[in-house]
């Protein structure tokens, strides 16, 4: 996957709890702090109008977060700004610049996400019917809304990214699914993850 700009070793950070970007996923983000606002204005003024979410962790940073370019906005009447971030590649978090700009600016290092860079994965071993009845299942118990009929038709990458990235796990297991190396890591985790609710969690009381 070919851009026309490179990998800046410094990005803004938009710093959001239990969101992640997923490889070549995509994310609407809706923006109305004044910070981030002009936030978007920097990112839109650079080449690569790159924006970093991460995820808080404790009173820093996660160590891992995804740069994603903004690939569409639009303003209401109050001057709110609704983007499309697309998903370029995972960093690593190697630094924070505060004071520079009202928002945080990362110090970050590309290594071990080239992957990220190519085209969608495949999952060789998943068994699409076992996943969706669990998402069926999932989704029942949580009287969630999900059009599973148009996921059976999605490509494995989108089906197993789309739902890691919408269900309402925890910020710790969001950021194990954004992690993981592969697709596969990344599907065995979210099934063992939906197993885990479905058998009653911590609480012990299964929603099925």
């Amino acid at each position: 996957m070919g851009f026309r700009f490179d990998l800046p070793s410094r990005i803004a950070l938009f710093p959001l709890s239990e969101v992640v970007m997923l490889p070549r996923a995509k994310l609407p983000l809706h923006i109305f702090e004044p910070r981030y606002l002009q936030l978007l204005d920097d990112a839109l003024k650079t080449d690569h109008r790159l924006i970093g979410m991460i995820q808080p962790d404790g009173n820093g940073l996660a160590a891992i977060g995804s740069a994603g370019r903004v690939i569409a906005f639009s303003e209401s009447e109050d001057g709110r700004m609704m983007i499309s971030l697309r998903a370029v590649s995972r960093f690593r978090l190697t630094g924070v610049e505060d004071g520079f700009t009202p928002y945080q600016q990362g110090q970050v290092d590309w290594a071990g996400f080239e992957r990220d860079l190519e085209g969608p994965e495949t999952d060789s071993e998943l068994d699409r019917s076992a996943l969706l009845d669990k998402l069926r299942r999932y989704a029942e118990a949580l009287q969630l809304s999900a059009d599973l009929e148009s996921a059976g038709k999605a490509t494995d990458e989108i089906l197993i990214n789309a739902f890691s990235m919408m269900l309402p796990f925890s910020s710790g297991e969001k950021q194990a699914l954004l992690e993981v190396r592969t697709l596969t890591e990344r599907r065995v985790l979210l099934e063992g993850l939906i197993d885990y609710a479905l058998h009653g969690g911590e609480n012990e009381e299964p929603m099925q």
